[in-house]
């Protein structure tokens, strides 16, 4: 999944992305608000990380302008503005949810689960054949049976699964599983594809990752085409 941060203090930015790289997120930074917007406007994000006093655009007017373009991406403030009228107000403008500073890590990851849980309309449960994946603890199971996946592996296997029956083109797959600053080069998916195949095969979950030939991928139920 691929989150946006908009946070003008380089070292929380760099907390933040380091934290949620961890926990399989792909996450992209701007550190002024209309650097922000125009990434929030071009590209397709699953979570809008906003500090709310930042240059060129206030947090709140980013928040504006994205809801109306009619864009219904899950908004989180992030913010030392911590005042109940400050709160409302930043409800009111479209925000999903706010966390004040100073956060914890652990809160504001679940806050973001709790967002993108909302956002999805389903719980935790991934399913693909006989292959079961929960988000929530990066477990992947075929059966009974454990399979283990590096981080980047995991990103890529939940993304293709959430996206089943529809094909994933390859510039989709490296906008969400990877972040911007990534090498354009697309080669690098079919590697990772060529991992998940070999692990999944080598478990008996059969071939569920189909290649549309110079397009990109699709997760389709065995014994269907």
């Amino acid at each position: 999944m691929r989150l946006l941060i908009i946070e003008d203090e380089p070292g929380i930015a760099g907390f933040l992305k380091d934290g949620l790289e961890e926990e399989f997120f792909a996450v992209d930074i701007a550190y002024d608000g209309k650097t922000g917007l125009d990434l929030a406007l071009i590209n397709e994000y699953d979570l809008l990380i906003i500090d709310w006093m930042i240059p060129a655009l206030s947090g709140i007017e980013v928040c504006r302008q994205v809801r109306k373009a009619g864009n219904p991406v899950p908004i989180l403030f992030l913010t030392a503005k911590d005042t109940l009228e400050d709160v409302v107000f930043g409800l009111d403008a479209g925000a999903n949810d706010y966390v004040k500073k100073p956060f914890e890590f652990e809160e504001l990851l679940a806050r973001i689960r709790v967002q993108l849980r909302n956002k999805n309309k389903t719980d935790d449960s991934l399913t693909a054949g006989l292959l079961n994946i929960n988000p929530a603890t990066h477990q992947v199971f075929c059966a009974s049976n454990e399979i283990f996946f590096t981080p980047k592996e995991f990103s890529l296997l939940e993304y293709l699964i959430r996206n089943k029956d529809r094909v994933c083109t390859r510039s989709r797959i490296i906008e969400h599983v990877w972040d911007i600053h990534f090498d354009s080069d697309t080669s690098v998916i079919d590697v990772y594809i060529t991992f998940l195949r070999r692990k999944l095969e080598a478990a008996g979950a059969g071939n569920i990752i189909q290649t549309i030939r110079g397009v990109g991928y699709i997760v389709r139920e065995p014994g269907t085409s």
